[in-house]
């Protein structure tokens, strides 16, 4: 089996992972425990899938009972530059680095099946690929397999890739023998919980996804609650506040993964595009990212609340025209956008226009979403 291991580790590096290591399926220790909290806290949200996959995601067992050893990848998709200097350009629309390049799942997924067909052959021993989507807890797997630890935002951190990497596992029915886990490099250090907009963090380790940015701007389906709004800046997809400031940063290279890098579409792209897209050219925009899942309409919001933070009245007319718009979620933001934009709130007469277009509840509905600046 030291040979498989050897293997591994040369073909894994072969194909653009920056780390491997091997745990056990049962070696999350109390990360179920910390799942149980969170779920019976209701931290869930919106991502009920949490709750009702819960089974399975306290032991990897329970989802392929034939398991016996978890090979676990990592690979960095470091910026090349601090992402949080994108938050001084107010007229732009800043985006999550993990999104600005083509999708990660599909590349890490097609790099994990070569992988683990090699390992296949090599051992004669069934094995199963994951990249995220599945009900299974890739953090604590990573920390105890030693590629690094979870650090006081809950997010993987490395002593070498800092807190830029995308995990992937494979699960084997082979016995290979486990790596030891990575000790937590935090400290006293707090920079993290310190950073965050919102204050997501009841107390270190522990997240509250409900006033989490990343959460609102993607997983959440509704209006975001007046109180996150100033605090949004001009993010519409993710938030990498907790992630940036990170001081194991400092030893992190940019990402070898060209295909991570930011298209000219992505790039923080200016306000004034966004607002202009129906959904025909949102797909067409992010197709191959992973903002296209949000959909145009949730996004839309997201765009809409960092126009009404930029201060850049050029956008009022785009805003206005926004009012009409089909989704109810994009109207009531444009209302909350043109509140902030026009300094005193809407006049009268704007008003008048937009409850005239439809006296229903609905309409009314809209104006209270979106009445407070």
């Amino acid at each position: 089996m030291n040979d498989l291991k050897a293997d591994i580790h040369e073909t894994a590096a072969a194909l653009g992972f920056d780390a491997v290591r091997v745990t056990a399926p049962d070696a999350i220790g109390p990360a179920g425990e910390r799942l149980d909290a969170f779920l019976e806290a209701g931290r869930e949200g919106d991502m009920t899938w949490l709750k009702t996959t819960a089974d399975r995601r306290r032991d990897p067992s329970a989802l392929w009972p034939e398991a016996r050893s978890v090979v676990m990848l990592a690979m960095s998709y470091a910026p090349d530059r601090d992402p949080l200097e994108a938050l001084a350009e107010r007229s732009n629309g800043v985006l999550s680095v993990y999104a600005r390049g083509k999708d990660y799942h599909d590349i890490i997924k097609g790099k994990l099946k070569q992988l683990a067909a090699r390992l296949a052959t090599l051992s004669g021993k069934d094995v199963k690929v994951f990249v995220d989507t599945a009900p299974l807890m890739e953090k604590p797997l990573a920390a105890a397999a030693g590629i690094g630890w979870q650090g006081k935002h809950t997010n993987l951190v490395s002593r070498t890739h800092g807190s830029w990497l995308f995990l992937g596992a494979i699960l084997s029915a082979a016995e290979i023998e486990p790596d030891a886990p990575e000790a937590d490099h935090c400290g006293s250090c707090r920079a993290c919980l310190d950073a965050c907009p919102t204050q997501a963090f009841p107390q270190p380790y522990v997240l509250d996804p409900r006033r989490c940015l990343a959460y609102l701007t993607i997983e959440h389906k509704g209006h975001i609650a007046e109180e996150f709004r100033i605090a949004m800046g001009n993010r519409v997809f993710g938030c990498d506040d907790c992630l940036a400031v990170c001081p194991w940063n400092k030893f992190a290279q940019a990402a070898r993964e060209t295909r991570f890098a930011a298209r000219a579409e992505t790039d923080n792209p200016p306000l004034a595009e966004l607002l202009d897209l129906d959904d025909r050219a949102f797909r067409e925009r992010f197709a191959g990212t992973p903002i296209k899942r949000t959909g145009r309409d949730r996004f839309l919001r997201n765009v809409l609340i960092a126009a009404g933070n930029s201060k850049d009245q050029t956008l009022m007319a785009q805003v206005e025209r926004l009012m009409s718009d089909a989704s109810p979620l994009v109207r009531a933001m444009a209302v909350w956008a043109m509140r902030r934009l026009s300094g005193d709130g809407l006049g009268d007469g704007l008003r008048r226009r937009h409850l005239a277009r439809e006296q229903d509840h609905q309409v009314r509905a809209e104006w209270q979403a979106g009445a407070q600046p």
